[in-house]
């Protein structure tokens, strides 16, 4: 009986990491993109969204510095959409609807070689949307990265103290 039982908690907790990798793949990009990453803190205007779009920030929160800052992937809908390095944000448009955020983060000092957190958005046409992207894990401390939407007011605060990120693909 209880040999069933364990086989039956470690079929479920297969089940559920199947899921969690299938939610990551339908939101993230390819794992084997990489970014290379600048901050501007010349350009720091606010932006509008585009007529019939919504407008997302991803600002990132590095809440340690151990050796370098941390890149977080930003991915929409199965593609990436950019990366932030260290404390800086990004920020896209994107059509009305259902869709699926993805950030992560890859090194070879993770445990499992990359953390992934997701989030869905239900976006409306004209509307701004605010997402905070954490990532500690100084010395001694487990890493991991969080994506979490925050109201406007937060949002606004992030962007404001954040430079901005230009990122593009590693060819």
């Amino acid at each position: 009986m209880k040999a069933a039982l364990v086989v039956i908690l470690f079929a479920i907790s297969a089940f559920a990491q199947d899921l969690s990798v299938a939610a990551a793949g339908s939101a993230c990009g390819p794992v084997d993109t990489q970014f290379v990453v600048k901050t501007d803190s010349v350009s720091h205007a606010p932006q509008l969204a585009e007529p019939g779009k919504a407008l997302v920030y991803v600002v990132e929160d590095q809440k340690f510095r151990v050796f370098n800052d941390v890149t977080a992937r930003v991915g929409l809908d199965g593609a990436w959409v950019g990366a932030n390095r260290g404390n800086s944000y990004l920020f896209f448009s994107v059509e009305p609807g259902e869709h699926h955020l993805c950030t992560d983060w890859t090194s070879q000092w993770l445990p499992d070689g990359r953390l992934v957190s997701l989030a869905p958005l239900t976006a409306e046409a004209g509307k701004t949307y605010y997402f905070r992207v954490r990532t500690s894990g100084a010395r001694y401390e487990v890493p991991s990265i969080d994506l979490d939407r925050v109201n406007s007011d937060e949002g606004k605060l992030l962007v404001a103290s954040s430079p901005p990120s230009v990122s593009h693909p590693k060819k």
